[in-house]
């Protein structure tokens, strides 16, 4: 008879790597907490506390992005304020003059609208860095309870060699029509271009919200920059913005969701804007 093969039993080894992992993995899951555990904690807290306040003194100075900011679920509410009412509005082009400070009219105007937005929990004011805009902010960032910053994107377009002139006059030019129908093909001599403008204070904007995500925050500028904001926000084409009209010392109001930014209101001088929600 042949003799009986004498079958080997194997035991499957686990490699000692797969120890290892093993170990490592359920040691971590119930690992004591070390006693400066609590201490870090707090320290890290208060990084994040440090951190946050240098991000909002911070938030003035806008950034390049063509994409919206991130949105919580909370909307952040940017309420667009155009400075008061001045000497010269609606007579010449004042553009980035400086000197240029708010009539007596046009301080009451900005008395009154403080008053208005106060209802609405305004965590931050930011302006323009010209006169007529920093003392339109004043009221309301007083009414409100916080300071004035300033927000360097939210300033006038740059007119050129424009700056200064009478409007009667610049209606004779033949440029005028471009201005007013096709201002997306429009540079100003020696200025900045409707498109520049559009993206510059497009660019701040983004910028305050993603500082604020989930508050409301009141950004004082000019007319022309505020409607290029209002028609970026619509999905309006920058050749129709000029069909928008801001009003000196009204409000417009833009929701940022996670959807993207919802107009509320435009030009809007009297209603209560605390009332306002999305349907």
């Amino acid at each position: 008879m042949p003799g009986r093969s004498k079958k080997t039993k194997r035991k499957n080894k686990v490699p000692r790597s797969s120890k290892r992992d093993k170990t490592k993995s359920g040691g971590s899951a119930q690992a004591k907490p070390s006693k400066g555990g609590h201490d870090s904690k707090q320290a890290s807290k208060g990084d994040e506390k440090g951190s946050g306040s240098k991000k909002a003194d911070n938030a003035g100075s806008s950034k390049s992005s063509d994409s919206p900011p991130k949105a919580t679920k909370k909307p952040t509410c940017v309420v667009l304020v155009r400075h008061g009412l001045t000497e010269t509005t609606g007579q010449v082009l004042p553009g980035r003059t400086a000197g240029l400070h708010l009539s007596g009219e046009g301080q009451d105007q900005a008395a009154r609208l403080g008053m208005r937005l106060s209802s609405l929990q305004v965590a931050a004011v930011y302006a323009s860095p010209l006169e007529r805009t920093k003392e339109t902010a004043a009221p309301i960032a007083k009414a409100c309870g916080v300071r004035t910053r300033t927000g360097p994107g939210l300033v006038e377009c740059d007119f050129g060699s424009w700056t200064g002139k009478s409007l009667k006059d610049l209606r004779k030019l033949p440029e005028w029509k471009t201005v007013q129908h096709n201002p997306s093909q429009f540079r100003f001599p020696d200025g900045e271009s409707f498109g520049e403008m559009q993206q510059r204070i497009w660019d701040q904007i983004t910028t305050l919200v993603d500082h604020h995500r989930g508050q409301t925050i009141v950004a004082v500028s000019h007319a022309d920059p505020i409607k290029a904001a209002v028609a970026m926000a619509c999905g309006t084409p920058l050749d129709l913005f000029q069909r928008f009209v801001i009003s000196t010392c009204s409000a417009s109001l833009l929701w940022f969701t996670a959807d993207g930014p919802v107009v509320m209101a435009v030009n809007s001088n009297g209603d209560s804007l605390a009332e306002m929600k999305l349907a």
